[in-house]
């Protein structure tokens, strides 16, 4: 029997009310420290009712930040500030963590970027002063490399000690990790680049460094293959992925999260022995389809898939679980301009039902 989106799932201790993942999204409404703000408790709130929500980005350590107001786990007060929107939210919460790499300023961090390889980030990139030139990323060092690692580990703890369930390693959309598996944007000629088998070594630790700080049963990890986002070209996409994969398909995480996954393919189905959460391919950046993705989700579903994860369509609806069981009509999803301005509205000002069935 195929199953629903509305069904009941376990991940590793969770017991989902259903197979719907709220996707981590950027939403740009914590402080300048990175401290996740009171308005952020109120959204995660809000979208309560997913069976899983994946938190936003959030960067390990200082240089890993990419924009204004993204929130951080590596210092006290941003812990403090987590801790209160998984009070609010409930326990079903993941935190992505995410190290922006070549995609960050000095502007926003404080600090210059690093990357694989010293090639920078095609165009500009957005600082609290408007849009700006990129600059070229330091080349990591071996030392910076393990330094980063350990990093990823604490951050790691961190989410643990704020009440999150687990945390989701992010390894797609163009970021550090995802630079590192890419022959565009990895040059190295020591054991961290070359051939595929080496651009997967950083990955590869870095997962397994946050297992051993948390358990492995409480990582997860995201891929998008072949996804160009950020000006990325991995070269060899098919290779990359089974080798990752092979590599961490006996480690016991908690679950694989593929980014516009196509069921045509199997989006990974056949390696992956876990938990997989398949993120489908909608349009960007046109207009969501009128059921929010619903029936892409149930076609992954029946083509294996675990739990659905969408985005764009649990940002203007609040109550979206309750929308899909009953049929009910979607919030159209407004401006971009209200995604990353900061405040309640585009954010936490979406209405509600009045009465639904759940």
């Amino acid at each position: 029997m195929t199953n629903t989106l509305f069904d009941e799932v376990r991940l590793g201790s969770l017991l989902l009310p259903n197979r719907l993942v709220m996707a981590p999204m950027s939403r740009t409404r914590a402080g300048a420290d990175g401290v996740p703000q009171p308005i952020m408790a109120t959204y995660y709130r809000q979208r309560a009712t997913a069976g899983l929500i994946i938190a936003e980005a959030t960067t390990p350590n200082q240089v890993g930040q990419t924009y204004p107001d993204i929130p951080g786990i590596h210092r006290a007060a941003q812990v403090d500030g987590w801790r209160r929107v998984t009070a609010a939210a409930g326990g079903r919460m993941f935190l992505q963590l995410q190290h922006g790499g070549r995609i960050g300023h000095p502007d926003n961090s404080g600090l210059h970027p690093v990357a694989p390889s010293p090639i920078p980030l095609p165009g500009t990139i957005f600082t609290r002063d408007g849009h700006q030139p990129t600059v070229t990323p330091r080349e990591m060092t071996t030392g910076e490399i393990r330094a980063t690692i350990a990093d990823f580990a604490a951050a790691a703890g961190n989410a643990i000690d704020a009440g999150f369930a687990g945390v989701e390693v992010h390894a797609g959309n163009g970021y550090l990790l995802h630079q590192f598996l890419a022959q565009n944007t990895n040059h190295r000629t020591d054991s961290y680049g070359g051939p595929v088998a080496n651009r997967v070594r950083f990955v590869v630790e870095v997962v397994r460094a946050v297992a051993g700080a948390i358990g492995a049963e409480r990582v997860g990890v995201r891929v998008s293959p072949g996804n160009t986002a950020n000006g990325i070209e991995e070269g060899d996409t098919g290779a990359i992925y089974r080798t990752l994969l092979g590599e961490l398909a006996g480690d016991g995480l908690a679950y694989l999260h593929v980014a516009f996954a196509d069921p045509e393919d199997g989006f990974f189905r056949a390696e992956w022995p876990g938990v997989l959460i398949a993120n489908p391919a909608l349009p960007w950046p046109g207009p969501l389809p009128e059921d929010g993705g619903r029936r892409a989700g149930e076609r992954l579903l029946a083509a294996g898939a675990d739990l659905v994860s969408l985005g764009r369509a649990f940002l203007a609806n609040p109550d979206l679980v309750a929308r899909l069981r009953a049929g009910a009509p979607l919030n159209p999803l407004r401006g971009r301009e209200f995604m990353y301005t900061g405040g309640e509205s585009g954010y936490t000002d979406y209405p509600v039902l009045d009465t639904v069935a759940v």
